[in-house]
């Protein structure tokens, strides 16, 4: 779903209907919301009562085909911002897309027109590389779906709406601050040589472009984890605790991996990149074409939203390096640090 920062609404009329709008709804059903004071009065609920939550609590993430505007108002809205219309005329958030994970998204981007599916014009993110960094994402197009809107004539009331639409994605390696330094650098590069127009017409300009960037990036695993461009599983192989047996292991973390004592595996990236999920909503708001958006991000909006911080993904990954890293050694009998 997405959550509307009404502050960056610029007409100063249409935020204030948007507020109005959105103070008059209520996105949770009776039931679900009586069940919740149930929950938190007895500590729980029962099995029928669960069952009954779960139901209910779908009924808000369900797309509903009757807005609760009028037409006109939803136009008004649309024409702001395609997304502002999506998050404000309906009766709730809705499930916009599911994100299927393939291990080859080129194979996928090239037969989808094969199929009958309409592909945004180009696969955000990296280049194909032997060893996958973080993510690469394509979509197809969104659906045009009927929608009932409020008025008094018929002509008034039936339209139409694009909202859901179908997302694919490939992950890769996560990479450290120093890699992402480096992608964030490589990829801002190819998007000022090649900007993508409306019709996507110059996809392979740019992909050829971004291609030759991203030679600049190591392409092997034992490169990124001597470079610490990326972030790594650790764990002791049969050779190594073999070999912990037998005699007091030494050594630095590359000499151990060398010797076969250490194994490192890619940290999969399981976080999403701004640039490229720009891109996908972008290309089902009617164009391929690329926009180089400001930075208008704010953190602490979003968790006074959400009700909780947000925790920094690189430390949650380095975090998860480390913790392996120690077992890992532990394992071996290697109790001191070792670089």
């Amino acid at each position: 779903t997405s959550l509307l920062r009404l502050e960056l609404i610029e007409d100063e009329d249409l935020r204030s209907q948007a507020e109005g709008i959105l103070a008059q709804r209520d996105i949770f059903t009776a039931d679900a919301i009586k069940l919740i004071y149930l929950a938190e009065k007895n500590g729980g609920l029962t099995r029928t009562q669960a069952e009954k939550f779960v139901a209910e609590a779908l009924e808000t993430f369900r797309w509903h085909s009757d807005a609760t505007v009028t037409l006109e108002t939803y136009q008004k809205l649309h024409d702001a911002h395609r997304l502002i219309a999506d998050v404000v005329c309906f009766k709730g958030p809705h499930i916009n897309h599911l994100t299927p994970r393939t291990l080859d998204i080129d194979t996928v981007q090239q037969e989808m027109p094969e199929r009958g599916i309409t592909p945004k014009a180009i696969v955000e993110g990296p280049p194909a590389r032997s060893c996958p960094i973080l993510l690469r994402q394509t979509s197809f197009k969104a659906l045009e779906e009927r929608v009932n809107f409020i008025g008094g004539r018929r002509d008034e009331t039936v339209g139409t709406h694009t909202a859901r639409f179908g997302e694919i994605e490939q992950r890769g390696i996560a990479l450290t601050a120093e890699g992402r330094k480096l992608y964030d650098t490589l990829l801002a590069a190819t998007r000022h040589a090649v900007q993508i127009n409306v019709g996507g017409s110059n996809a392979r300009d740019y992909e050829t472009e971004l291609a030759e960037r991203f030679r600049a990036f190591p392409d092997d695993y034992e490169t990124l984890r001597v470079e610490k461009l990326a972030f790594f599983r650790y764990s002791p192989t049969k050779a190594g605790l073999n070999a912990a047996k037998k005699e007091d292991l030494a050594g630095s973390i590359n000499a151990l991996v060398d010797q076969g004592y250490l194994r490192a595996d890619p940290i999969i990236y399981e976080d999403f990149l701004p640039v490229s999920a720009a891109g996908i909503f972008q290309s089902n708001l009617g164009s391929d074409e690329q926009k180089n958006y400001s930075e208008q991000s704010n953190q602490e909006v979003f968790e006074d939203c959400l009700g909780a911080p947000v925790g920094n993904e690189l430390d949650l990954y380095a975090g998860l390096e480390q913790d392996s890293l120690n077992t890992a050694l532990e394992a071996l009998g290697i109790r001191k640090n070792v670089a």
